[in-house]
């Protein structure tokens, strides 16, 4: 059989994301901060929106009269090729606060300037009217916000400290590239032996630089790790004596609490070895975290829970992560006016659409926000009430059945979206936990979140004499009807930070 080409039309179905559908995705996983950003961007290139700063209060009358004129515009936009008179002279005029002859050019600032220095610092001098430095120049009250200073940054701390040494151009510049390579915590991880051979010279003299530059403010930075950031701030306040020397040898042992290990390498007491613990204790593992680096972003709740008198639990958006906007139908009506060409025609109408969809977009994902929070806190009931050992297993598809969306829209509701409940404040995430199948026949299940809480209170609880193994805890939650395995539990342990049984009862022996 000869293979041929040949040209078939077949009929079929598809789905298929409109761009406006996918903008309406995109500003529902949005964090509130991304979709201040979003909206500030489509304010700058979308001139038929505008930002809603009205009051809370219904303004009827505004409303009617914006009605009028976006039936007015809708109407314009369908017949805008017969609209092409300009607005006449005098309308435009009306407009302005002012004259167009009242302009106040530099040469008349220039003539004021000179009458001002004849007179002198008079009571009508020019420079009487100059506002005062710490005032703004709309005669508003004082922007803090607009003259914060930012903190210093570690490189720029460094830096200054390497302007002051003594030492040759050479060393300066090896000092700038080290600094330059410090990590946000101080560390200096790089190889000498590759920064070498990156500027030319010799291992020596890099290190021979590096040694001064371990000895600027903070100490302990230029450290290769742990163990020599710890010494250096040791060596500053000098109490690196070779007892100390041996115990940062041996941080691992440190870390494990083995301090009987610690007392026979050491060659000194168990009080001592406490002693030097708790000075290790005070030292700063990441020194470079005192000094300014990227704004930390405060957590805004986009959702406010609480009580009502009535004992039930009110659900409210929080408005100021809410941004509104308006569509200008009053510069959309004056502007069709004037639109002559098929390009303005085009733009106005596909500005329009943008905005109109933008609009009904950010009304449907604070709505939709809304509904999937209500559900949580429903849910979540006992949560609120008594505390996290009540926290009720709970997943995406329960939220989503209840309400009537899909998973995907429950999925991207709750990224990024944080509650202020009387508990405290939650990503929606939180709320939503695994289960954990009852034993002794019980048909109730158990969040995992509220397990581990009863995890760490038994370890809080526990008697000195008679520490809890992971499997004493295994049988304990039995007992509470919580059938739980072995692992699950040392898993659980582990991610609330919590030593092993052996190192606690080693901890607790010493």
């Amino acid at each position: 059989m000869a293979l041929t080409q040949r040209l078939d039309i077949r009929l079929g179905q598809h789905l298929v994301m409109t761009p406006q559908l996918q903008q309406a995705i995109k500003l529902l996983q949005m964090s509130n901060i991304d979709l201040q950003a979003y909206v500030d961007a489509e304010l700058e290139r979308n001139p038929l929106l505008e930002r809603d700063d009205r009051n809370d209060e219904p303004r009827p009358e505004a409303d009617e009269a914006a009605a009028e004129i976006d039936s007015e515009a809708l109407g314009q936009m369908d017949t805008l090729s017969n609209l092409t008179s300009p607005l006449p002279q005098e309308d435009q005029l009306r407009t302005l606060d002012t004259d167009l002859d009242n302009v106040y050019t530099h040469e008349a600032r220039a003539d004021a300037d000179q009458r001002a220095a004849a007179q002198g610092p008079g009571e009508n001098s020019w420079a009487s009217l100059k506002p005062a430095a710490n005032l703004s120049l709309d005669g508003g009250d004082y922007d803090f916000g607009a003259n914060l200073t930012r903190a210093e940054t570690l490189a720029e701390h460094l830096t200054d400290q390497l302007h002051m040494e003594t030492m040759a151009e050479a060393d300066r510049l090896i000092g700038q590239h080290l600094i330059g390579m410090v990590n946000e915590a101080g560390y200096l991880t790089a190889d000498t032996l590759t920064i070498a051979d990156q500027l030319g010279t010799d291992q020596a003299h890099v290190e021979q630089v590096l040694a001064v530059l371990k000895g600027f403010d903070p100490a302990g930075v230029f450290a290769a790790d742990l163990g020599e950031c710890l010494a250096l701030q040791l060596k500053e306040r000098d109490r690196l004596d070779p007892c100390m020397e041996t115990l940062l040898k041996h941080l691992p042992l440190v870390a494990k609490r083995d301090y009987q290990t610690l007392k026979t390498l050491c060659q000194v007491d168990l009080d001592d070895i406490r002693d030097m613990v708790a000075e290790l204790k005070r030292l700063n593992p990441k020194p470079g975290h005192a000094f300014g680096s990227e704004p930390v972003v405060p957590v805004v709740p986009d959702v406010f829970v609480r009580a009502a008198p009535d004992g039930s639990w009110l659900v409210e958006l929080n408005n100021d992560t809410l941004p509104r906007v308006l569509i200008n139908t009053q510069y959309l009506a004056r502007v069709s006016r004037t639109a002559q060409s098929a390009e303005g025609k085009t733009f106005l109408s596909e500005a329009h659409a943008n905005a109109t969809w933008l609009v009904k977009s950010l009304d449907q994902r604070a709505r939709t926000i809304l509904k999937v929070a209500q559900e949580i806190v429903r849910q979540q009931d006992a949560f609120l009430v008594l505390g996290v050992q009540h926290l009720r297993p709970l997943n995406l598809r329960t939220v989503a059945d209840a309400i009537g969306m899909h998973e995907s829209t429950v999925s991207r509701v709750t990224s990024n979206k944080y509650m202020a409940t009387p508990r405290g404040t939650f990503e929606l995430k939180y709320f939503f936990t695994t289960a954990l199948a009852a034993a002794n026949g019980e048909t109730m299940e158990h969040s995992a979140e509220a397990v581990r809480h009863r995890i760490k209170e038994m370890v809080a609880k526990e008697d000195k004499a008679a520490i809890l193994s992971d499997d004493t805890i295994v049988d304990r939650l039995r007992a509470e009807g919580v059938d739980i395995a072995r692992r699950t539990v040392a898993k659980y342990r582990e991610s609330l930070g919590i030593p092993s049984s052996v190192q606690r009862r080693r901890e607790a022996r010493v």
